[in-house]
């Protein structure tokens, strides 16, 4: 009995399971971490019930608990800065979309003149109301 060697020829498929393993991999380790990570300052706010305001983008104004003052124009990042240089930054804002909503952060044990003066000074740059941002209470979250 003679044996006949067969050619095979070249297979030209790609193996994608490995990729798609890494994939699932991947999806799963961002949608565990997306939640963690809040962009911010780190605040404890107080508890109140109210209606949320959606309408478009806000400028949010930070009062960390030693009173310093943080800017998020809604780009994510927030970094502190005076009074002075927030003022003016908001009331350039409001000079070009004057429909913005502003809302402040404060924090519960921060120091209540912070906030009022915060908010005076941002009635001064031309901004027309000011939402302060607050947690639900705890049997309502």
């Amino acid at each position: 009995m003679a044996f006949t060697k067969r050619k095979h020829g070249l297979v030209a498929e790609i193996n994608v399971v490995p990729y798609i393993d890494v994939m699932l991999v991947l999806l799963i380790v961002f949608m565990v971490t997306a939640p963690m990570l809040t962009t911010g300052v780190m605040v404890d706010l107080p508890e109140a019930v109210s209606e949320p305001v959606a309408e478009k983008e806000p400028i949010e104004i930070a009062v960390d608990r030693e009173g310093a003052y943080h800017l998020d124009l809604g780009n994510g990042e927030s970094q502190p800065d005076t009074l002075e240089a927030i003022v003016d930054k908001v009331g350039k804002v409001m000079r070009e979309q004057p429909d913005t909503p502003v809302l402040v952060r404060g924090d519960r044990n921060v120091d209540y003149g912070a906030v009022v003066t915060l908010m005076a000074q941002l009635q001064s740059a031309g901004v027309k109301g000011v939402g302060l941002v607050t947690d639900p209470p705890a049997g309502q979250r």
